[in-house]
């Protein structure tokens, strides 16, 4: 597939690339990865990555405002985004053909052509990968593609803590690190946090609850967002906050928006991508997301992570 892949991008003129919507750094990282290696290979190509701007990860990368009838004769690839719903710009449809490159489960099979790996790190690994299948036909790789896509690993493994971050995946690293770009500056830009979003993670510790198998969760309303002065995609920045407290198995924030309430997983055993499953989401095994209407459905997840976490005592 990668071969097919390679192929397929040598054959089009222009490439347009999304991603998700309220992208993380694996989702940018990925994204302008792929578009930084392409244009280094074929400089007479025309790239693009389009998708709604996250401000606080436009340290990584500017998106491009692309014109309706381009994407008629485009190649359009889409990067680490299990399902459809969840595309950033519902045009990647009208591209000639579609590649999805992605490392959730592949639960909404989209696309042409189709690369899933579960086992990568991250859609920024599998980039990674691709280069290396390709290097030996010619593939450029330049300082702001591995720029991107380290950002991109130490995004989706928690700067290499989490078990997702593999003997392969410090490998990739390690030879990306080779190019020349500030390490540092990644890892201020990623983690370095502004006063109130401080503040919040600290009304987070004070506030979560957690029950005695290990279950945990904390609701945040949009009164107490205003409060702190913090939008849903800061809020949403701090559910690793949790993984510290001794005795937690799985937690779940609820962040609530004008028209919907984001729930975010994560665990540290327990499988709870099928919870966020039942509610239209999905992800990974140990972190996933949905989003429901009200609040009466965040006392039922909550109810059912309680259960999850009591079995698996068992």
């Amino acid at each position: 597939m990668k071969k097919q892949i390679l192929d397929t991008i040598k054959n089009y003129q222009s490439i347009i690339i999304h991603r998700h919507v309220r992208p993380d750094p694996d989702a940018y990282g990925s994204q302008g990865g792929l578009a930084e290696l392409i244009s280094a290979t074929f400089p007479e190509k025309n790239i693009y990555t389009v998708g709604q701007e996250e401000k606080s990860l436009s340290f990584l990368r500017r998106l491009d405002t692309v014109p309706d009838d381009l994407y008629k004769d485009s190649l359009v690839i889409v990067c680490d985004t299990a399902n459809e719903e969840r595309i950033d710009d519902v045009r990647y449809k009208q591209g000639a053909e579609l590649i999805k490159i992605d490392h959730h489960p592949n639960e909404d099979p989209y696309g042409d052509y189709l690369w899933v790996d579960t086992s990568a790190s991250s859609a920024s690994e599998m980039i990674y990968e691709l280069y290396r299948e390709g290097k030996t036909s010619g593939w450029q790789m330049n300082d702001e593609a591995a720029r991107l896509l380290f950002a991109g690993i130490v995004g989706d493994t928690g700067r290499f803590l989490f078990p997702n971050a593999t003997q392969k995946t410090f490998q990739y690293a390690g030879e990306l690190i080779q190019f020349d770009f500030d390490r540092s500056s990644i890892f201020n830009a990623l983690y370095e946090m502004e006063a109130h979003q401080l503040k919040l993670q600290g009304y987070v510790l004070q506030n979560f609850s957690m029950d005695g198998n290990g279950a945990a969760y904390i609701k945040m309303t949009q009164p107490l967002l205003e409060e702190y002065s913090a939008t849903p995609s800061e809020a949403s920045l701090l559910v690793s906050t949790l993984g510290s407290v001794k005795g937690i198995k799985a937690w779940v924030f609820f962040i609530e928006e004008e028209s919907e309430i984001r729930v975010r997983f994560r665990s540290k055993g327990p499988v709870i991508n099928g919870l966020a499953k039942e509610y239209g989401g999905g992800g990974h095994p140990l972190a996933a997301g949905a989003s429901i209407r009200n609040w009466n459905e965040s006392d039922e997840i909550i109810q059912k992570l309680q259960g999850i976490c009591k079995n698996e005592e068992r």
